[in-house]
């Protein structure tokens, strides 16, 4: 475990918290060690501590809980009074050596292990067992150190009466990913306690590891029936559905709530620690359960307003609101941003929350310039510039929408939006070229064979996509010669209506290609007005059957049964 300097109020003797009510044995308080209800192992440990006040375990297994807990200035007093009250019992000077371990003080830590081992008979093989322990308990274990003192209390304990140093041995190897030699000693330690419940949640954990996820779901459900109450196996269990979540795509969305109850229950038999909170926390990230996210970590960052792992909380809470688009997203991100000057501690996605928090709020060219810091960062973010293409595009800045796009289609030529990134590059560029034409700004036409370029792109990868065909006629009507145009338009809205009354007629039925079918006849009755006007009514007349109170199809037919204009007659 990762400890740092915490101090808790020790007051002295150590005061009884629910004196009768916790007046269980140590061994009830060491089941609630292992269930990680360490509150209640506490108030269990103070009660003893107060009544049998000479007893150094008593001691040994409080100062343990507050390791457990990172509280190490509290735990290194407790260990002291254990000292002080029995001299002679060993293992406080291991939980002090521990406690220097997690102070970064390694040379301490050997003396007062040394001292535990000089105090200890040759036939107690303990202090070796729980030295071996604190030295695989740490962020970088020491795996030298901690087999020679486990393989030591090993040979000690010949008759293998102890499961707890096989137990111990099965995390040593665990933690190195050895899998076989792992299982070899949890199993050895069931054989002598079958009922030793957390050598079963470490094999499924093994198992989990290994991406073996049924057997490892078996393996934990069978300890959640064995034990209903025991809150560790739904702590893996948890673990083991949002990993597979991950490796299963299709199941997320199962995986992951799974991965979300467990973790519940976990929480809801032990202590609902910061650490604990934090990391349901994250579950709610992994899941997009931003709503149950935001009040989570609102919750969280008013309990521990100065955890020095606030930074995480102030992180998700920030990023829950950005995808509930709370308008307190763009603060809190602005805030999170200045507390951490320090640029090397920020990663891709506070980049990218705070370029989605800027579109929140309209600020769509910060966004930009955010989102391109987090694109540099980490390259799968580069999907987020398709939101910010797509808010340019809705506030009609044109030029710039197509500029986004193509960025998008390039660093991402083969992502889930890049056939609709090609539509939306055309279309603006299609607007893009008309506004500026309507403004007389003499906009190049290179803007408009850019849209037909991606909209032949989209007709080859996706014959079925119809929009695609009505853009491209649009772009070749404006591409043709306005005083007399040569019908570049024609092929595009021919092939659009034989895919969807020919090839693909269920696609002409859906009402959203109404509108599609009418601006295709309309368009192709009034090219063929001046050519064959036989086809041209046709047209109308199809366009009027979809919309009889269509302007435009009215009109044509209007124009198109208004008799011819006699020639002038020659003066004689």
């Amino acid at each position: 475990m990762k400890m740092t300097k915490k101090a808790i109020t020790l007051s002295l003797g150590l005061v009884v918290m629910g004196s009768a009510s916790f007046a269980q044995n140590l061994n009830d308080a060491k089941k609630a060690i292992d269930a990680e209800q360490y509150a209640k192992a506490t108030s269990m440990l103070k009660s003893l501590v107060s009544s049998q006040a000479g007893k150094g375990e008593n001691y040994f297994n409080l100062g343990d809980v507050y390791l457990h807990n990172d509280y190490v200035d509290s735990a290194k007093a407790v260990f002291n009074n254990g000292i002080a009250a029995d001299p002679k019992f060993a293992l406080n000077y291991v939980g002090l050596g521990q406690a220097d371990l997690a102070s970064n003080n390694a040379a301490s830590a050997k003396a007062n292990f040394d001292k535990a081992i000089s105090l200890a008979s040759k036939k107690d093989h303990t202090p070796y067992l729980y030295i071996g322990k604190a030295y695989i308990a740490e962020a970088k274990p020491d795996f030298t150190a901690a087999l020679a003192n486990l393989t030591k209390a090993d040979e000690i304990d010949a008759a293998d009466k102890d499961p707890e140093t096989f137990l111990a041995l099965g995390d040593f190897y665990a933690l190195q990913k050895k899998n076989s030699e792992a299982l070899q000693n949890y199993m050895r330690a069931l054989n002598i306690n079958e009922g030793l419940v957390r050598a079963k949640v470490q094999i499924g954990r093994m198992y989990k590891e290994s991406r073996a996820f049924p057997e490892s779901e078996t393996q934990l459900k069978e300890v959640i029936t064995a034990d209903p109450n025991y809150g560790p196996a739904y702590r893996e269990i948890a673990e083991l559905y949002m990993q597979w979540a991950n490796f299963e795509p299709a199941h997320y969305a199962e995986k992951s709530k799974q991965a979300l109850e467990n973790y519940k229950k976990y929480m809801d038999l032990t202590d609902k620690s910061f650490d604990t909170r934090l990391r349901y926390a994250q579950f709610l990230f992994y899941a997009k359960d931003y709503k149950g996210l935001e009040t989570e970590t609102a919750e969280i960052a008013k309990l521990y307003p100065n955890n020095q792992k606030s930074m995480v909380i102030n992180r998700l809470q920030a990023y829950s609101a950005a995808e509930n688009k709370n308008p307190e997203s763009l603060k809190l991100l602005t805030d999170f941003f200045a507390k951490n000057a320090d640029t090397s501690r920020l990663i891709a996605a506070d980049y990218l929350y705070l370029g989605k928090a800027q579109l929140n709020a309209g600020q769509d060219s910060l966004a930009l310039i955010s989102i391109r810091k987090a694109i540099v960062k980490d390259s799968t973010n580069v999907e987020a510039l398709e939101d910010v293409g797509k808010a340019l595009y809705t506030n009609k800045k044109y030029d710039q929408a197509a500029s986004v796009y193509k960025d998008a289609i390039k660093l991402n030529p083969n992502g889930k939006g890049s056939l609709t990134n090609y539509y939306y590059l055309a279309s603006a560029d299609y607007f893009d070229y008309a506004n500026k034409d309507r403004d007389k700004k003499n906009p190049s036409k290179t803007i408009l064979v850019e849209a037909d370029s991606a909209l032949s792109h989209l007709n080859k990868v996706s014959p079925e996509f119809t929009l695609a065909y009505i853009m491209r006629a649009r772009v070749a009507r404006m591409m043709d010669d306005q005083t007399n145009p040569k019908g570049l338009l024609v092929p595009y809205y021919e092939q659009y209506l034989d895919l969807v009354t020919v090839k693909k007629p269920e696609l002409g039925a859906a009402d959203a290609e109404k509108r599609n079918l009418v601006e295709a006849y309309t368009n192709l009755g009034f090219f063929y007005t001046a050519t064959d006007k036989v086809k041209a009514g046709d047209y109308f007349k199809k366009a009027l059957a979809i919309d009889p109170a269509n302007a435009n199809a009215l009109a044509g037919a209007k124009q198109l049964a208004a008799p011819a204009p006699k020639a002038p007659t020659k003066k004689k």
